[in-house]
């Protein structure tokens, strides 16, 4: 950083760069980047890097001042700017023992999680992470471990197309619904899974609905396996509202009812699976030890 009267100049958060073209006017308390042409206050800034214009979703993770969720740190009243908190960023294949773990844990097929999702290696505040990453179709991930969940700008939707078209999509909020979606499908027909069936997109926030509607145009159905609470309800409706009277749109939460989404649901499944699996061996045991008669 360099200060220049009441000018603070920085490497800008959006790419990687060598020279400064990212201004912050202190007396101001605006950014302008010279590369992009663009600028604004905290609340465009944040904007570009969340990709959405939902202003409560941007006041809310403004407000988080979470470091390992924001791809930087910045604060107008500190006049204080940080570098990107994804330092020495790496994407490579899905591999880390802990994190296929933690997949397993919530019921996800660990070969579909390699074939859909990479993994991201970071350096922040000195030390080393690691987390399962999901890419967008803006070029940047969705990231989670075991401890956190966040994104690596700019945040996007991500559209999975089949080589032929379809003419139904299946819409999840999160990826982790969406790889619950392919576990339980594999479950069911493990030889003929029919993945391919359908295209899927994924919101990675329901924040970004308004970016999902225009490519949904091109479905005649559209199934929207959204989490059962109100924001689910909410953009369901949003969905229906654009085009219920042209297409035909399935609230496919039913088949979770009784769960928050369909991870849940999947990893009730799985526990109840266990469980019965114990009681059936619990019963063989105790049938061994009966008596089986007496010898006269």
């Amino acid at each position: 950083m360099k200060r220049q009267g009441i000018n603070l100049w920085y490497k800008s958060p959006f790419r990687e760069e060598t020279e400064a073209s990212f201004k912050v006017n202190t007396e101001r308390n605006q950014w302008y980047d010279f590369a992009l042409g663009k600028g604004g206050n905290i609340i465009a800034l944040a904007s570009h890097l969340y990709a959405t214009d939902s202003v409560p979703y941007l006041l809310k993770r403004i407000e988080e001042q979470a470091p390992h969720v924001r791809p930087v740190s910045f604060s107008f009243r500190k006049q204080s700017f940080t570098e990107p908190s994804f330092q020495q960023l790496e994407i490579v294949p899905l591999s880390s023992p802990a994190l296929l773990a933690y997949l397993q844990e919530r019921g996800i097929n660990p070969v579909l999680a390699k074939r859909e999702c990479r993994e991201a290696r970071f350096t922040h505040n000195g030390k080393r992470y690691f987390a399962i990453a999901f890419p967008n179709i803006s070029g940047g991930y969705e990231i989670r471990n075991r401890y956190f969940k966040g994104c690596i700008a700019p945040k996007d939707i991500t559209h999975i197309r089949q080589q032929e078209s379809k003419d139904a999509c299946f819409v999840f909020e999160g990826f982790m619904d969406y790889l619950s979606f392919l576990t339980l499908r594999l479950e069911s027909c493990p030889q003929c899974p029919d993945f391919d069936r359908q295209d899927y997109m994924v919101l990675n926030s329901v924040a970004n609905v308004s970016k999902a509607l225009y490519p949904l145009g091109s479905y005649e159905r559209i199934h929207c396996f959204f989490d059962n609470d109100r924001a689910g309800m909410e953009t369901l409706q949003r969905i229906r509202k654009e085009y219920d009277s042209t297409r035909h749109i399935r609230d496919a939460s039913q088949i979770y009812c009784g769960c928050k989404d369909l991870n849940e649901y999947l990893q009730k499944r799985m526990a109840d699976g266990k469980e019965q699996i114990q009681s059936v061996r619990k019963r063989n045991d105790a049938l061994s030890k009966k008596p089986k008669g007496f010898r006269l």
